[in-house]
């Protein structure tokens, strides 16, 4: 009994440090497990036994397909396809966008479909005249309901198949989830048609993302005003094989045209002073001129191409060099190669004078335009030397759909999707064999797939997964089941349900809900086998109790990353969160019975 009490201290200690929310929730975490340590509930080996387990290996593979998939510019995309098909009606571009959402949250779990989808929503929002709090909250519900689609939608989706798997030796499908979740998308969609215009927020917000979708024309207008920059490829039956690059250097055709950089197919600069087939010049002037010389030489534009600055190979950064900087005082010219060899500047500007078109020194506060691969901006534009105004990778993420690494990083995908769906091999075997493929297949480097992780999330698991054994082990969640069933057990199993479900979901209110999960699981399966209930049947409850956190925004980190965006205030979220809920209630309690019989 002294066990019991400890658990149970414990356990309260925790959710009052969760509902607090002074402390990193990653320290209350590994607290708890430090105290249950402590006070000898559970030894050694189970104290660190979450940072070892398959769940949350499972879960840190994920990340790195979620960010495989968004490099890879597979949202951007997806993106592009919902501006496109949504037009003007209210109605189309809600359902799009949440099925959207929905499908995406499904592959690369809540947060991370949030995340790579909010800046294209707001920036839609604004192009087709709407605030953004009409769409970020039905966004953020749809990512809730859509983690009920498969096992790879929610963490806790993956803490509900283990327990099935250690209760009863067999999981639940991969695809079983969408039997509930598909319910709660389609009520979802229908709830926010039918009350969204009259109970959704009507909000400002302070300040909005930058919208880099015509980044291309904009640095045109700046840095070149009216004159048009192209990339030209030269075949290998072009007359200019052969020929000095000289001939087309110093202004061409009278002056109206200048060949600013000859670089190779991945954008790195070509130091041979002969055109060869297959190189690329980058060449500015009116388009007629352009337009002229490539009939002339037999020459191919770059139809991909934006402005002739962005494509899926190569890309532009603005930089602005630094006070103190040890470029200060050098010189720079349109077409000249950066001291890495990778980088050509194809402009310099000076604060409030035009653009330098010859060889100037460089100045504290210059402006320089730089092009070169997707993978050099990235590793060459972190100086010290220089300030970066926007990062290349958010450039890329925003402007380049299906890049040159999406084929690869769908097939992986696929495959990965197959390995769970089939259980081949185990679910962290599966998913850590894609995350290994997407980095060996360059859609994401090293340092990419270690700055994917969440670790707040990774922690919170491996902390509190030794909680949970306690309140097994111990024999606490047979004392609180048994509780339960005596308040509630002679009003038969629904009922016991509707008490998993309100207990569960207003603690999620108030904590993560894979915490929530973890807390709950074990005290669900005593009371199913207390009172004689299938496990799969409460155990599907709790999941979708846990994804019923649509009251605050703390209960999820979704539900918070869509707060300063839309301008909604604390108290925004209970209004139209209480219809959902309801719809959840049902799901759970009526509908969770239908596919899942109480009695086995």
């Amino acid at each position: 009994m002294t066990d019991v009490i400890v658990t149970l201290l414990v356990l309260a200690v925790v959710i009052a440090a969760f509902v607090w929310n002074r402390l990193p929730v990653e320290v209350v975490a590994l607290g708890a497990a430090l105290a249950l340590y402590g006070t000898g509930i559970v030894g050694l080996d189970d104290t660190f036994a979450g940072f070892g387990s398959g769940t949350v290996v499972l879960i840190a593979a994920l990340f790195v397909v979620a960010e495989a998939i968004d490099a890879a510019g597979v949202t951007t995309w997806l993106g592009s396809l919902l501006i496109r098909f949504s037009g003007t009606s209210r109605t189309r571009l809600m359902v799009l966008m949440m099925v959207l959402t929905a499908l995406l949250t499904a592959l690369i779990s809540v947060n991370g479909a949030v995340a790579a989808l909010l800046p294209m929503v707001v920036v839609l929002a604004v192009r087709l005249g709407r605030r953004p709090s009409e769409l970020l909250m039905p966004m953020a519900f749809a990512a809730h309901a859509g983690s009920l689609l498969i096992l790879t939608g929610s963490p806790v989706n993956i803490l509900i198949l283990n327990a099935a798997l250690d209760t009863t030796g067999k999981g639940i499908g991969f695809f079983e989830f969408g039997l509930v979740g598909l319910p709660l998308l389609l009520g979802t969609i229908a709830l926010t048609l039918w009350l969204g215009p009259r109970l959704l927020p009507t909000r400002t917000p302070d300040a909005l993302p930058k919208d880099l979708g015509s980044h291309g024309e904009t640095l045109m207008n700046h840095y070149l005003g009216g004159e048009g920059l192209s990339r030209l490829s030269i075949p290998a039956g072009s007359a200019l094989v052969g020929q000095p690059v000289a001939c087309l250097q110093d202004g061409h055709d009278g002056g109206h045209l200048h060949l600013i950089s000859v670089q190779r197919p991945d954008g790195k600069p070509s130091n041979n002073t002969l055109f060869e087939g297959g190189d690329e010049i980058v060449v500015r002037g009116g388009q007629q001129t352009i337009d002229a010389l490539a009939a002339r030489h037999g020459l191919e534009q770059d139809d991909d191409a934006t402005c002739g600055l962005i494509s899926s190979t190569y890309g532009v950064a603005e930089v602005v060099v630094a006070p103190r900087s040890n470029l200060v005082g050098t010189e720079a010219y349109p077409g000249m190669v950066t001291d890495s060899g990778d980088l050509v500047v194809l402009a310099h500007h000076h604060p409030g004078g035009p653009e330098s078109s010859g060889r100037t020194l460089i100045t504290a506060g210059d402006r320089l335009l730089l092009q070169g691969s997707w993978s050099a901006l990235d590793q060459h534009t972190v100086d010290h030397n220089v300030l970066l105004v926007d990062s290349p990778d958010t450039i890329r993420r925003q402007t380049v759909p299906l890049g040159p690494r999406a084929t690869p990083a769908l097939i992986t995908l696929g495959a990965m999707v197959v390995l769970l769906a089939t259980n081949l091999v185990p679910a962290p075997v599966a998913a850590m064999l894609a995350a290994l493929a997407m980095v060996v297949l360059r859609v994401v480097t090293v340092q990419q797939a270690h700055r994917s992780m969440a670790w707040t999330t990774l922690i919170l698991v491996a902390g509190m997964i030794p909680l949970s054994t306690a309140i097994t082990s111990t024999g606490t969640a047979e004392i609180l089941a048994e509780g339960m069933v005596a308040v509630v057990g002679n009003g038969g199993p629904l009922l016991l349900l509707l008490g998993l479900f309100v207990v569960t979901a207003v603690l999620g209110q108030l904590i993560s809900n894979t915490a929530t999960a973890l807390i709950i699981i074990p005290i669900a399966l005593s009371v199913a086998q207390e009172s004689s209930i299938n496990p799969y049947a409460v155990l599907m409850c709790v999941s979708v109790a846990s994804s019923a956190a649509l009251l605050t925004p703390v209960a999820t980190p979704a539900n918070m990353m869509i707060m300063q965006p839309a301008g909604y205030r604390f108290g925004d979220y209970w209004k139209f969160g209480l219809a959902i809920m309801a719809l959840y209630a049902a799901v759970a309690i009526l509908l969770v019975p239908v596919f899942w019989p109480l009695q086995t």
